[in-house]
């Protein structure tokens, strides 16, 4: 397990990376002489290359070893991160946040991948559950501490320890990480039909709703909080706390529950209803909704330890394009759900309708999830199953 809490400590620098920029835009757009809105284009680049180069390098660069290619993806990350911190523009700025995005996407599906080829064949969810342990303990613990030391000295102060944080894990990575076991060549087109694969299409689909509807309502919790319970926008540290602290452990327990079950489908389907049921019970209990905050956070980073371990069972021998595939469509979902949260709230939308919005949203990816299940086990009952002519 030595190994994979090094791949843990590249995705916690990953999710602090990914989130705390959105904290540190008016003192980035102040510095460099620009507008917010300007500035936080850099959170759209990043987003966008992760999303993009994730499922891209995974099928183009099949032939490379997965610990070379794991190793150059953290240090493009890494590279990407110190030129963040000496941007002297924000045209350098910006192609710095791509370089980092764009490395941040391979290593999270490698990462991933070889947490699970690392493990014992009992323990892969305890080893999946780490590195997505990793992402939300980025999130929780260090986007606090990396707003903190921007305050403090500055925001390339933060950059920089985001750099050494991925210094730190590549070199640790370079000297204890083995040799993994390559996929076997698979001709091009072949690893892309990830892409019109049905079954992997219907996990991604979930996995891209559930994260409109909690990464995209967590950009707006702030204003939820004034709207149901008349929480100052200074005050509400304690909730996104909560949040994040349900995140993580959501993904602590979420591994070893899914050892001990085996039960992927049905751990998907208790967590989907989870985010369901927390997010309907925000507005109602408004400034005490902590035990919704927790359930929330906890649901929400959770899925995708069952998640992961289907598109591994699901793509046997190619399960590093599904995985991309899967993190690009949680970025995606999380910038499309802030995205539409912003223009709902610029429609008229009240603040307070939108945890109902977003459940609304986690609910339609819960049918998904059912009715695509459902299908799955009508099509694996052989036609002359007896079960098939059954009526109840």
């Amino acid at each position: 397990m030595r190994r994979i809490r090094l791949l843990m400590l590249g995705a916690f620098t990953l999710g602090l990376d990914a989130y705390v920029m959105a904290g540190l835009l008016p003192v980035v757009a102040g510095d460099l002489g620009t507008t917010v809105s300007v500035a936080g284009q850099m959170v759209t680049v990043f987003t966008l290359a992760y999303a993009v180069s994730a499922p891209l390098v995974a099928g183009l660069m099949s032939g490379l070893r997965p610990r070379v290619l794991l190793l150059a993806s953290l240090g493009v990350f890494t590279l990407g991160n110190a030129l963040t911190a000496v941007s002297p523009t924000v045209t350098v700025l910006l192609a710095s946040r791509a370089v980092a995005g764009a490395g941040a996407g391979v290593y999270s599906a490698l990462a991933t991948a070889a947490a699970s080829a690392l493990a014992a064949e009992k323990r892969q969810g305890r080893a999946l559950a780490l590195v997505m342990g990793g992402m939300s303990a980025g999130t929780v613990l260090g986007v606090p501490l990396g707003v903190l030391i921007a305050e403090r000295t500055g925001w390339r102060a933060t950059l920089w320890l985001v750099t050494g944080l991925g210094v730190i894990a590549l070199a640790g990575l370079a000297v204890r990480l083995p040799q993994i076991p390559a996929e076997p060549q698979v001709p091009l087109r072949a690893r892309f039909g990830a892409l019109t694969d049905r079954r992997v299409a219907s996990v991604v689909g979930v996995s891209f709703l559930a994260a409109v509807a909690s990464l995209g309502l967590y950009t707006y919790l702030a204003p939820v909080l004034a709207a149901t319970g008349g929480v100052r926008a200074d005050a509400t540290a304690p909730h996104l706390w909560a949040w994040g602290i349900g995140g993580v452990l959501g993904s602590a327990v979420a591994g070893p529950l899914l050892d001990r079950t085996g039960k992927a489908t049905a751990l998907v389907t208790a967590v989907m209803a989870g985010l369901v049921l927390a997010e309907g019970a925000l507005p109602p209990l408004g400034a005490v909704a902590f035990p919704a905050l927790v359930l929330w956070g906890a649901a929400g980073w959770a899925l995708q330890v069952p998640q992961q371990q289907r598109l591994l069972a699901l793509r046997d021998g190619n399960g590093t394009v599904a995985l991309a595939l899967n993190n690009s469509a949680l970025y995606l979902g999380s910038a499309a759900g802030s995205a539409l949260g912003g223009l709902a709230l610029a429609g008229g939308l009240p603040a307070r309708t939108l945890p109902w919005v977003a459940a609304g949203v986690a609910a339609l990816g819960l049918v998904l999830h059912l009715l695509t299940g459902a299908r799955r086990r009508r099509a694996d009952v052989p036609a002359g199953d007896p079960a098939r002519s059954c009526t109840w």
